[in-house]
């Protein structure tokens, strides 16, 4: 007889079994319970996929009682608050100006220190309950393989992320034996002790490599779920950290068969429906699960009306809006002169130059959009990136598929080594603006922030205008939390 099986773990939520009515999928809601055993949420393929669609609904919860924390979308804005390229435009604080003042990631008591920490190990534990439980569940092993692969896909994405963040850069010349973040693949518990960055690489690739195995030949029903190229699209980014151009330019290229890059119309039309073709993954919000005031059309939109839309839009770095070609479709996403008539704002929203209208919301008082996580524009930058890096001449042809569908006007690149490779980043920077890459971007490229001579405000506004590359300051600390909680935690 099975013993059954309860856990309850501090600073995450367990999942317990409710279906939802009115809602495309029935999913996990995340509650705190002492009642609900694994057993239970592994005993059949449905069941696990119930399971599988809570971790799909945790991408868009609030956590934290915090506005500026729901989900992914906030940390994408987090990583993109740290960097040069979005600048807010307020003089006064809004959420996530700690963030772009870089006066929160070192301070391990801070609230937006521990949000990345418990949001990603909350998807690690829920995701290990469904990886552990499959010898307990009951059904065609086909079935079972589909939430086993979105889970695996899941826990490497969390651990990837939380390494970016809480550890030192990877560095393909050392042997980056120094400490990473505690790899859970167990659901337990019990504290942990940090891994080295190298073994946290290489438990990521292990859960790729196997998530892309069970998730061969799946079709999904919509792209909140994640499907092999999901997998092989994580695994061309982990390689791209990892500074490893052969196997980053290999798992692009195969990650974006079959996608069809957006159009112009689709380019324009405000980034807020999944289901366009060029999308690999993202959340498809419906409009009763909107947070109203937190999600990420209410803080990234430009036309929805919440405080931060209002007073707070954000604007492209004017040193990159120069260098977008007057005939690139995407010079649109941003107005030099900040009214944006298109858009017929009221009197109320602010107005800045350069402001952006790349995301767009359902309306002024519907902040529904879906979120964009991972799209094929992003793979074709991986390719042409990590080519240019091997000297490869077929980099060039690589951008050229990508930057022709956005510029008419552009031609092949005459350029080679460290110039291309420059070119490259420079459509990387304009292309996914706004996506939440530029932090880690900028840490795994080990450059220097520089927010010097832009539109970035004064010292009020942004707080810090350089950062050293290599400083102590692109870490993140361990949450004071886990130090006091976990006795096998290495200190900071």
């Amino acid at each position: 007889m099975k013993t059954m099986k309860k856990h309850v773990l501090t600073g995450a939520l367990m999942i317990l079994l409710v279906s939802i009515s009115g809602c495309d999928d029935q999913f996990l809601n995340t509650v705190p319970t002492e009642d609900v055993s694994d057993e239970l949420v592994t005993a059949t393929p449905a069941n696990m996929m119930l399971g599988i669609n809570g971790i799909h609904r945790s991408l868009y919860q609030r956590y934290l009682s915090c506005q500026g924390c729901v989900g992914l979308g906030a940390l994408m804005i987090f990583n993109d608050a740290m960097g040069e390229d979005v600048v807010m435009t307020r003089t006064s604080s809004t959420w996530h100006y700690g963030l772009y003042q870089w006066n929160v990631h070192r301070n391990a008591s801070a609230r937006d220190n521990r949000f990345p920490w418990l949001f990603y190990y909350q998807i690690i534990r829920n995701a290990n309950v469904i990886i552990n439980g499959e010898d307990n569940a009951d059904g065609d092993q086909s079935a079972i393989n589909i939430p086993i692969g979105q889970a695996l896909t899941y826990r490497a994405f969390a651990h990837y992320q939380l390494v970016q963040l809480y550890a030192d850069r990877y560095d393909a010349a050392s042997t980056n034996s120094h400490p990473g973040i505690p790899v859970v693949i167990e659901v337990s518990n019990a504290g942990q002790a940090r891994a080295s960055v190298e073994d946290v690489y290489r438990q990521i690739h292990d859960d790729l490599e196997e998530a892309a195995n069970r998730l061969q030949g799946y079709n999904r029903p919509n792209k909140s779920h994640l499907d092999r190229s999901v997998a092989l699209g994580l695994r061309a980014r982990v390689y791209l950290t990892q500074q490893n151009w052969t196997e980053a330019a290999s798992f692009a290229a195969q990650a974006r068969a079959g996608y069809t890059l957006m159009s112009e119309t689709e380019l324009l039309g405000g980034f807020n429906d999944y289901t366009i073709g060029e999308w690999m993954w993202g959340t498809g919000v419906v409009l009763e699960q909107t947070d109203r005031f937190g999600h990420f059309g209410a803080n990234m939109s430009r036309n929805n009306s919440t405080i931060v839309t209002r007073t707070n839009p954000r604007a492209i770095n004017t040193l990159l809006y120069d260098q977008i070609s007057d005939t690139d479709v995407r010079q649109q996403w941003f107005d030099p002169t900040g009214q944006h008539p298109d858009l017929n704002l009221p009197s109320a929203f602010a107005k800045f130059p350069y402001t952006h209208q790349k995301f767009l919301a359902a309306s002024e008082d519907n902040a529904q959009m879906d979120v964009p996580y991972m799209r094929a524009a992003e793979m074709y930058l991986i390719e042409a990136e990590a080519r240019a890096r091997l000297n490869d001449p077929t980099a060039a042809d690589v951008l050229l598929s990508l930057v022709s569908t956005r510029d008419p006007s552009y031609v092949r690149s005459l350029n080679v080594g460290q110039a291309l490779v420059d070119e490259v980043l420079i459509h990387r920077r304009i292309e996914l603006w706004g996506e939440g890459f530029r932090f880690l971007d900028l840490k795994r490229l080990n450059q220097a922030l520089d927010r010097t001579g832009a539109n970035h405000g004064n010292a009020q506004t942004a707080g810090v205008f350089e950062v050293p590359a290599g400083s102590e300051e692109w870490t993140y600390l361990i949450p004071q939390a886990e130090v006091d909680a976990n006795p096998n935690i290495n200190s900071n």
